[in-house]
């Protein structure tokens, strides 16, 4: 599992890898250059392709000299710009300026002078500011970045695009890239909305920092992958059977959203849950008998909607709110169900939709219950924020008081716990914004926690398993055609891949 280090928390395990190591910072320096050489040769892998470097005065610009005079000795056709930002050049700066090779065109830009013209031809190498950027880009510096943003060269950023902060909101100007190439571990405000068209895809290098240091870091935010979910798996034994794998309660649907707990409840059984029952309005009875053979149907004394809920006893897990409605028969309903249940919930769709309006059910949450909102739910729920930052912050916040999970789906889906620990999953692709996918992964949820996965294991696995079913589907179907059934007929290939 990748930790997520603030700027500050990488500086001092630099120089903990230094002194433990011990290693000269310019030698770290030529190793995490080496590094991202590699990667970007990947990348770029004609050296017929134009280079500039654009290189600032502290130890990212160092970075920058260092890489443009490897990019050289692989016989890539390199030029450096200096921004002279300030007099003084960082040490580690000034001494791969010196060792840059003497035919390599060196333009030095100083303030008020001209722009260095960019050709379209040339990818730009972004070295101009790093992380330890303390102040917005503006004046003379932002116009620059603004002339550099509108050339048509291709930018690739070293560590973090200039401008743009790693651990708060970003004002004045940053420079766009198409892609970022990032050292030892991702930053924060690479998982942001606001920061995608800044960060551009994004991939992390190993510059081989101290695993001791590490290890004793702690930190808030964490990225997990396929590595770290697939070591939650649990294997199956020979005599495992249906009761083994738990009986997961689905209450959904209304009359016109009975595909709602259609979706759902076939994702619970997907996800391995060894039995499935499914409490809907009358009007959904024979839908789900014809449609999921495989599931048991409970119905509402209500023809269309839900009114009541039933007897919790026999299950090891519940999952509410896909297709529920808002009718003040379901409210009622719902308050009872959370005043009655004895477990952890799966809440989404309407479910938080009736709790938004009653902020009284708050309090009747049982612990450790997972609520599943989108962004629009959020602030339903939660209340608007105007940055990324400032909402997660309020997320993690609501999970420690309301001691809830709190899964915040969006291009980076984030998982707040309530310990205070949040994770954020890469995996799931934009075809997945379609009407339906919410309630594949409350179906996932559930059939997770009915196998009496933890609700932090079920909250980790549950996510990553329903991005990686996007992403295959994606593979085979397209993103623009995919659809929330496709989710679940790719759950098994997503516990293969997890497997392999």
């Amino acid at each position: 599992m990748q930790k997520i280090l603030s700027a500050q928390q990488t500086r001092e395990l630099d120089q903990f890898t230094i002194e433990s190591e011990p290693i000269a910072s310019i030698d770290l320096m030529e190793r995490a250059s080496r590094a991202f050489v590699l990667e970007f040769c990947s990348l770029f892998p004609s050296n017929e392709q134009k280079m500039v470097v654009l290189c600032g005065v502290g130890n990212n610009g160092g970075d920058g000299f260092a890489i443009a005079r490897m990019l050289k000795n692989w016989s890539y056709e390199v030029r450096v710009i200096h921004a002279l930002v300030g007099k003084k050049l960082s040490e580690d700066c000034k001494i791969n300026k010196e060792r840059l090779p003497q035919e390599i065109e060196l333009i030095e830009l100083r303030k008020d002078g001209a722009f260095p013209k960019i050709e379209e031809d040339e990818v730009l190498i972004d070295a101009f500011f790093g992380s330890g950027l303390n102040r917005p880009v503006e004046g003379f510096w932002g116009e620059f970045v603004q002339h550099i943003n509108a050339q048509k060269s291709v930018k690739v950023a070293i560590d973090i695009p200039s401008g743009l902060f790693a651990d708060q909101p970003s004002e004045g100007k940053i420079i766009e890239v198409g892609y970022t190439i990032t050292f030892q571990f991702p930053k924060l405000a690479f998982f942001f909305a606001e920061n995608e068209k800044y960060v551009g895809e994004w991939t992390v290098v190993d510059i081989e920092l101290s695993k001791k240091g590490i290890e004793k870091t702690e930190v808030a935010y964490f990225q997990i992958d396929n590595l770290s979910i697939a070591k939650f798996l649990k294997k199956r034994g020979k005599h495992d059977h249906k009761g083994t794998f738990g009986h997961a309660l689905l209450i959904a649907g209304s009359y016109g959203k009975i595909g709602a707990a259609i979706l759902s409840a076939r994702a619970i059984l997907r996800t391995g849950a060894g039995l499935a029952s499914v409490y809907v309005p009358k009007c959904g009875y024979q839908i789900l008998q014809i449609s999921l053979p495989e599931a048991m149907v409970l119905t509402d004394q209500n023809e269309y909607l839900i009114s009541k809920i039933p007897d919790l006893t026999a299950y090891r897990a519940v999952g509410v709110g896909p297709g529920l409605g808002t009718d003040p028969l379901t409210v009622q309903a719902l308050e009872n169900l959370l005043q009655t249940a004895q477990i952890p919930l799966v809440l989404d769709a309407d479910a938080l939709n009736i709790i938004s309006k009653n902020p009284d059910f708050f309090s009747l949450i049982p612990p450790n219950s997972m609520l599943t909102p989108h962004p629009k739910e959020f602030e339903r729920l939660f209340g608007e924020t105007n940055n990324s930052f400032k909402r997660i912050k309020l997320q993690v916040e609501k999970s420690r008081v309301l001691g809830i999970f709190i899964i915040l789906k969006d291009g980076y889906t984030t998982i707040s716990t309530p310990n205070g620990q949040t994770y954020f999953s890469s995996a799931g692709n934009p075809g997945m914004g379609t009407g339906g996918s919410g309630d594949v992964l409350t179906g996932i949820l559930t059939g997770l926690l009915a196998q009496q996965y933890s609700p932090l294991e079920s909250c980790l696995i549950g996510v990553h398993l329903h991005g990686l079913a996007g992403d295959l589907a994606a593979e085979k179907l397209g993103q623009a055609s995919l659809m929330a059934g496709d989710l679940v007929e790719f759950i098994g290939e997503g516990y293969l891949e997890l497997e392999r």
